[in-house]
């Protein structure tokens, strides 16, 4: 089916709900390691904490990625998962400060991401379903561009709750400071408001063959049946797929080690704070504002993406835009001041433009589009088997080669991500 081209605000529509999306997920990239730690957790166990979010991963992806490619109804085919997603997703988002426990906590947080991946995995897809083969680079560095902004703003909302409107008390009854509870609820408002904005103004192209689309429907009904497909499919993966899987894999694992470990190691070696004193908590802030920075660049950069895309192979833009972010990365081990450490942000905010955009670009051109949804969802198992892999075996190496030390975990991030940007050039070439 040869679809219309879209316009520039067409596109934005569309991919507007991922705003929202990454509003909600950059709340709890930024800040899960901190309320662990306000909750008592020990620096080994941190890792492990993490662990509920992604083996969930590994069944919702690719199980909503092959439904959603079977649903149709009055909504549309995405946009079911899309709201019921936003959801969940919000109401999760109220319950997470309010934890009571470190097993609260880890809970709710198994609950959040796989809501998020409910929104998350179709949205993928839908740039394939509503964009032709020559636009949708465009259309995922559109993606690039909302997910800057929203990680931008949601990054930094407890620093700025803290320093520019004065909210500094603890919350009654709870170690988690009111600024990371008000910035929670926020960002559950966001979420929902930015994915139902999406639904309204972009309407979904039906099935080219209704009779065809429902008979599919009919055959692959049960969850034994999804399973047999899924595995499959799985086994059947195009060449180029399997290639950027290893590349996908890497530049993950670079940035879970990042995520993890990064906020304690600042607030601990740079800001030289203990768990639950102030210096910690201005340390823990400070490296929200960072995470604002590299998304903030990201977002810049994304501009740059819509000009480059139009030039340039999306395997060459991706090369060089993970090995500029392995740079930022291990340009921490020699900065030591607060400030310094903006402009290592500078090139991890450059490579996470392209992580968020140009994988799924190639991508696109190799998968079929009856299997959007699926090879998608199946897509983020390379993101979720090395956020396993971190999980469970970072704590470990942690306490055995990297001396207990949280900055030595984010140069290992660093190393990662440049074996990732050498992988790049074994991609088959996958252009238009």
């Amino acid at each position: 089916m040869q679809k219309p081209r879209l316009s520039f605000w067409q596109i934005w529509n569309m991919s507007f709900g991922f705003f929202g999306i990454q509003f909600g997920w950059g709340l709890q990239m930024a800040n899960m390691s901190a309320i662990y730690q306000y909750l008592g957790a020990e620096e080994g166990e941190i890792a492990f904490l993490w662990l509920a979010a992604p083996l969930t991963g590994l069944l919702i992806q690719p199980l909503v990625g092959y439904y959603s490619d079977r649903t149709w109804t009055k909504l549309g085919r995405r946009h079911p998962y899309f709201l019921v997603g936003a959801i969940l997703a919000s109401l999760s988002l109220i319950a997470m400060p309010n934890s009571s426990s470190l097993w609260m906590a880890a809970g709710l947080l198994w609950i959040l991401d796989a809501s998020v991946n409910i929104s998350m995995e179709p949205f993928r897809a839908f740039v394939g379903d509503m964009l032709n083969k020559d636009q949708r680079k465009v259309g995922f560095a559109m993606q690039s561009l909302l997910i800057g902004l929203g990680a931008v703003l949601s990054s930094s909302l407890p620093w700025m709750l803290t320093n520019w409107f004065g909210v500094t008390e603890k919350a009654s009854g709870n170690a988690i400071p009111q600024a990371v509870h008000i910035a929670f609820y926020v960002g559950s408002v966001v979420f929902f408001c930015a994915v139902v904005y999406t639904i309204l103004t972009t309407k979904e192209y039906p099935p080219e063959d209704i009779e065809a689309f429902e008979k599919q429907k009919r055959e692959s009904a049960g969850v034994s049946t999804a399973f047999k497909e899924i595995f499959q499919g799985i086994g059947s993966m195009p060449k180029a797929m399997k290639q950027l899987a290893v590349v996908q894999f890497f530049t993950w694992f670079g940035l879970f080690c990042m995520w993890i470990y990064f906020i304690p190691a600042i607030a601990t070696h740079v800001f030289g704070g203990a768990q639950g004193s102030p210096e910690y908590q201005a340390g823990a802030e400070w490296g929200g504002v960072c995470f604002s920075v590299y998304n903030g660049v990201a977002f810049a950069f994304s501009f740059l993406l819509l000009l480059l895309v139009r030039k340039f192979s999306a395997k060459g833009i991706h090369t060089v835009c993970l090995g500029i972010g392995a740079l930022g990365l291990l340009s921490v081990m020699v900065i030591g001041s607060p400030s310094m450490l903006l402009l290592s942000m500078l090139g991890v905010g450059v490579a996470w433009a392209s992580i968020l955009s140009m994988p799924y670009a190639m991508l696109a051109n190799v998968i079929p589009a009856e299997k959007m949804g699926f090879y998608m969802g199946v897509f983020n198992f390379f993101i979720v088997l090395p956020q396993i892999a971190a999980s469970l075996g970072l704590g470990k190496v942690m306490s055995t080669l990297l001396g207990g030390n949280t900055m030595n975990a984010v140069i290992l991030g660093g190393v990662s991500m440049l074996i990732a940007a050498i992988c790049v050039r074994f991609v088959d070439d996958v252009e238009e």
